[in-house]
């Protein structure tokens, strides 16, 4: 490289952002030293000080590799850090800073809330620049000192223990948001997000699963609830892509307005008020992806089986639908004696191509076999169905009866039909 222009040089490295790779550069020679203030990113690892045996602290060392840059854009601190460290080194790159991702390993770090100084959290608030901020292991049960990001555009939060009013206060000073991800949130018990650019949203609780959202995002195109037993969300035109889940508590309520755009939905749970799921079918039928392994109904604690669900009515209920995914519950209430009673020769299913079903019981094995004959029959544009037998426990002998018609099923229908 010696041979190389200095342009050429400076353009090389400042293409470097692994902290470690940067140190060990500017000991090359003095030449190579001189690049580094055009270094726009710096990353350093979990491990940047391990068996660090230097006499300056590693807030210094990160705060003196930042000071020798111009114009620091990106930041990606993962090793251990103090807010003070935090603080000097936003006063330096916090106006040029435009990506800020940060491994707070701040979860059980309580001393800092009962403190006056400023915490890790509140040091964000100088880096005013930022389009993306990540943040991993956060710690915020009052509001953070965040003043305005008027160009932060897509937050991310992983492993956080949050107050209601800690995070309402955060995202307010969030207006321009568009993609905001919470995971493995815990603390909260309601959250009302008006995000007018919202477009990609996903929110995972932990917990009890008895969370509130309310959502009003007229954007908003793609959205992931897990741990949620209510939510209403009225401006619903863009919404294309939709997940609810709740895997330990119970979907009581529902509020949509009509998803007209809709072309994915998912709904999981052990649970769901059969008032939540019917409601849900009858806004979403425009669908094309139907994923649904909600394993029970009920409004109380009692667990109830789904109850009868029309073979016609349903597909003529969602007639663009060409992937249906569906598990144990819901294929036993398509499987009922009287859901095949309103079929006429007329009836197709005119859109489906892929159906993959979970079986768990043996039980009504005549009826199942016939509502999947009737899905070959019907559904001229099938090109995949997919039978997944899965921790089936019955020891009767109708387990092998089942499966001895369930494989001849499969034989007649070769091309289509796949056992897993």
């Amino acid at each position: 490289m010696e041979y190389l222009p200095d342009a050429i040089v400076q353009y090389i490295l400042a293409h470097m952002k692994n902290a470690r790779d940067v140190a060990l550069c500017n000991c090359v020679s003095k030449r190579w030293k001189d690049s580094s203030p055009y270094i726009r990113s710096l990353y350093f690892p979990r491990s940047s000080f391990d068996n660090h045996m230097g006499t300056l602290n590693p807030d210094t060392v990160i705060w003196k590799m930042i000071s020798s840059t111009v114009r620091l854009e990106e930041l990606v601190v993962y090793c251990p850090f103090s807010s003070a460290g935090l603080a000097s080194w936003l006063s330096l790159a916090g106006s040029s800073l435009e990506h800020l991702e940060l491994r707070m390993d701040n979860m059980a770090d309580l001393q800092e809330t009962s403190s006056d100084a400023p915490t890790k959290v509140d040091c964000i608030g100088a880096a005013k620049n930022l389009g993306s901020l990540k943040l991993w292991g956060v710690l915020m049960t009052k509001s953070p000192n965040w003043d305005f990001f008027p160009k932060l555009q897509n937050l991310e939060i992983v492993g956080a223990r949050l107050e209601d009013t800690a995070l309402s206060a955060a995202l307010q000073a969030c207006p321009s948001l568009k993609k905001f991800l919470l995971l493995g949130c815990e603390g909260v018990r309601s959250l009302s997000l008006d995000l007018q650019h919202l477009e990609d949203c996903k929110l995972d609780f932990y917990g009890s699963g008895q969370c509130s959202l309310t959502l009003n995002s007229p954007k908003i195109e793609s959205l992931e609830v897990q741990g949620c037993s209510w939510i209403r969300v009225r401006e619903t035109k863009c919404l294309r892509n939709l997940s609810i889940s709740n895997n330990a508590g119970r979907v009581y309520m529902l509020d949509f307005g009509k998803l007209v755009a809709l072309e994915s939905l998912t709904m999981r749970g052990v649970q769901w008020c059969w008032d939540a799921i019917s409601k849900m079918l009858q806004w979403a039928r425009e669908v094309k992806q139907l994923y649904m392994k909600v394993e029970f109904t009920g409004d109380f604690d009692e667990l109830q089986p789904f109850p009868e669900i029309d073979f016609v009515d349903f597909f003529n209920g969602h007639p663009k639908l060409r992937r249906f995914d569906i598990h144990g519950a819901m294929f036993a209430a398509l499987c009922q004696k009287n859901s095949l009673k309103n079929v006429e020769s007329r009836f197709l299913i005119p859109s489906l191509e892929e159906v993959v079903i979970t079986v768990r019981s043996p039980l009504n094995a005549e009826q199942k076999i016939s509502t999947l004959e009737s899905l070959l029959k019907y559904g001229k544009p099938l090109k995949s169905l997919v039978i997944r037998i899965l921790q089936m426990k019955s020891t009767h002998s109708s387990a092998d009866d089942f499966f001895d018609d369930i494989c001849r099923f499969q034989r007649m229908n070769q091309k289509i039909v796949r056992i897993e």
